[in-house]
């Protein structure tokens, strides 16, 4: 397959001065770096809970509207950047070209692909406001901070081709997401519905990444080219796949089970 990189009819400064190929190269040489990222978020986050035990809760209202505003803007912007370059790959090449060929490289590509793997460590920042806050710390949560930031940078690392597809639909996500998140810290309120959506939104993907992971396999086993190492490919078939079964749990038990016994649970 002939690579064909999606020509922008804008590129902002920054997005033109990002060294994309050092970014990689640093993900390369500090591979180990989201490793200890992930020890310190848990000896933190469970030091924080433990010392919360018998304190009265943060409020932090103000400071997480702020902090789930930035998140969303900057997930909104993400998208905004990155769904042409993975539509013009499935529209005028195929669905196998998205996810094998690596063409998302170049100033606009490159940028918000490598903010993208940064942003993950920023995100750990959340469980904090939940700690703070006295709210419910589910392991669906700090599995999905810890496994997220360890993929992503790996996959950056390497450049995997399906790499847009994951960065992407997550920057959509994340859109609905955090702008719900900022809502309702600022107490406006926002229906229940809303929730529903974002959480189907959420489990979407998870189904949408484990179709992307069986199809790289299958051309892989068919000896047809597939930019993506086969540590690459195991490590995203785990994580989406206990990604689908937790969502899964989860969206049963906030909206098939009735309340009355949820709370019981509880």
């Amino acid at each position: 397959m002939n690579i064909e990189v999606y020509n922008y009819t804008y590129v902002f400064d920054f997005e033109k001065q990002w060294n994309e190929t050092a970014f990689k190269e640093y993900c390369k040489r500090r591979i180990m770096d989201p490793v200890y990222y992930s020890m310190v978020y848990l000896t933190v986050i469970f030091g924080l809970k433990r010392y919360m035990k018998h304190r009265v809760e943060f409020d932090l209202r103000q400071l997480l509207a702020i902090w789930s505003t930035i998140l969303a803007l900057f997930s909104v912007a993400g998208s905004i950047r990155s769904l042409p370059e993975l539509i013009v790959s499935v529209k005028n090449k195929s669905f196998q070209y998205s996810v094998c060929i690596p063409a998302y490289s170049g100033p606009v590509p490159g940028f918000w692909g490598s903010v993208f793997t940064l942003s993950k460590v920023y995100e750990l920042g959340d469980t904090i406001f939940i700690v703070l806050r006295k709210k419910p710390l589910v392991f669906l949560h700090w599995y999905h901070h810890i496994t997220v930031m360890l993929f992503t940078w790996h996959s950056y690392s390497e450049h995997a081709a399906a790499a847009r597809w994951f960065y992407t639909m997550n920057f959509v996500v994340h859109s609905f997401m955090y702008s719900y998140y900022a809502l309702k810290a600022m107490q406006i309120y926002v229906p229940k519905q809303i929730s529903l959506l974002i959480t189907s939104m959420q489990l979407l993907q998870m189904i949408m990444g484990c179709i992307i992971n069986i199809m790289v396999f299958v051309y892989k086993l068919k000896g047809e080219f597939c930019q993506q190492s086969n540590t690459n490919l195991m490590l995203s078939s785990f994580i989406y796949i206990t990604y689908f079964i937790l969502f899964i749990n989860f969206f049963y038990k906030s909206y098939l089970v009735p309340k009355s016994k949820t709370l019981k649970q509880k």
